[in-house]
């Protein structure tokens, strides 16, 4: 899961970045209202959580912002401000959610969770490809009942990799969907991955299902 904090104050921001990397989430940051809406417009997230108040653009237009394109994104506000009116309004320009400063992470945490289980379709937790099995609930990979010992990083790459079976994913597109934007392009942390995956995928000589096309990306085939 990926998600976009917009928050102009500092702390705030890595107080939440903490508590969502701690749930295995992958966290980009945005400080101002430009950026967010940048960053929300360009990237694939799962969740924004974004604060009303911001420089430059406040969250009201950053969210309309993203409406705009069509992004369907699940947004959560937070504001100081907790009367009716600020909450009716964030909520018709398109706002899932609305939470009132001072809060717990445990309320945020509970309310995104809330916002996530909205089924866009109705998923299985188990994703299976050929010898392989994810389990989303768990956590956790097998190749032949036999689990695998993957990093957080290692797990999530899988994961992506099995939503698009058959399909070629570009380097460009695992950056953007496995990593944070704060990320290097240029480095080769992909690849490095993508290698130590493929060694604990295939211990024992086993089928390599991962095909790496040279110029175009991964996929993953059983």
């Amino acid at each position: 899961m990926k998600i976009l904090i917009v928050e102009d104050d500092a702390e705030i921001s890595e107080f939440i970045r903490i508590g969502f990397e701690a749930e295995g989430f992958i966290v980009d940051k945005a400080y101002d209202g430009q950026e967010g809406s940048y960053k929300g417009r360009t990237n694939n997230y799962d969740v924004i959580v974004l604060d009303n108040s911001l420089p430059i653009q406040n969250g009201i237009e950053v969210c309309r912002d993203i409406r705009a394109i069509g992004s369907s994104v699940p947004i959560i506000f937070l504001s100081v401000i907790g009367d009716t009116e600020k909450r009716i309004d964030a909520i018709e320009k398109g706002a899932d959610d609305y939470i009132t400063k001072p809060f717990s992470f445990d309320e945020l945490r509970a309310r995104v969770k809330a916002l996530l289980r909205r089924p866009k379709k109705i998923e299985n937790p188990v994703v299976k490809v050929g010898e392989l099995t994810l389990d989303k609930d768990k956590k956790e990979a097998y190749r032949n009942e036999s689990p695998l010992n993957l990093t957080r990083k290692e797990y999530n790459l899988l994961e992506y990799l099995m939503h698009n079976t058959g399909i070629v994913v570009s380097r460009t597109r695992i950056m953007e969907h496995v990593w944070s934007a704060e990320s290097d392009p240029f480095s080769n942390t992909v690849e490095a991955h993508m290698s130590k995956l493929r060694r604990k995928i295939n211990a024992g000589d086993q089928k390599d299902i991962i095909r790496n096309l040279p110029g175009r990306g991964y996929m993953i085939q059983d």
